[in-house]
């Protein structure tokens, strides 16, 4: 004799609705990943011409996902910057404890272009959001301002006004050769890119962050 199939038995499951608010596909990418390609994306087209729309194309995932991360494109650029900043306190850290290093002068900011360089070559697209950024105005401009650029000029400025005073690093204006080396380093190697026009350096990771090092420092000699 048959068993009687109950209808609780056969009937179809019912869907389980997600949350208003919620990403509907593709949690399992990594709140990291979606900054790491805002970053590429802002910096590759600014602010203004990125949408949060094309950022989650690039990430492979559904807007709604950055949304329920970030909120808005404005939060997740906010994000963006903070992890850059984030990614950067190593290298505030290590160059401000240069101030107090067994080393002279002129060694001392030797040593914080290595850091510096050792660090942009870890994230060359930083240099390449920070240039674009870096044409922003007001509010924005001044964030970037304070949590990007203060914090690495309040430990790297006294290292070459030190050198200058002792007379082993020729600097006319500290404030000046701050940003020729900040920018001149983070764009050469953001654009590295545009260099394969004329040199082979950038298809060598290695040889290239050797030749940007020795290169800044025969610039300081």
């Amino acid at each position: 004799m048959k068993e009687k199939v109950t209808a609780s038995a056969t009937a179809t499951p019912t869907p389980v609705r997600r949350g208003r608010g919620r990403p509907a596909q593709d949690a399992s990418v990594g709140r990291d990943v979606l900054l790491r390609n805002a970053r590429k994306t802002f910096g590759t087209r600014g602010y203004d011409a990125t949408s949060v729309r094309e950022i989650a194309r690039e990430s492979g995932v559904d807007p709604a996902l950055l949304a329920h991360h970030f909120g808005s494109k404005e939060a997740l650029w906010t994000a963006v910057v903070e992890q850059i900043a984030e990614h950067a306190r190593p290298l505030i850290a290590g160059t401000g404890a240069l101030r107090d290093a067994d080393l002279d002068a002129k060694a001392r900011v030797d040593r914080a272009m290595e850091i510096y360089i050792d660090k942009v070559f870890e994230e060359p697209d930083i240099g390449l959001f920070f240039s674009t950024a870096a044409t922003e105005e007001g509010a924005r401009m001044d964030f970037l301002v304070e949590r990007l650029m203060r914090p690495y000029y309040d430990v790297l400025v006294p290292l070459l006004d030190d050198a200058a005073k002792q007379g082993v690093l020729k600097v006319k204006d500290a404030d000046m050769l701050f940003f020729v080396l900040l920018n001149g380093v983070s764009k050469t190697v953001g654009y590295g890119h545009l260099m394969r026009a004329f040199s082979s350096l950038p298809d060598n990771p290695e040889q290239f962050k050797r030749t940007v090092l020795e290169t800044t420092l025969s610039l300081l000699a």
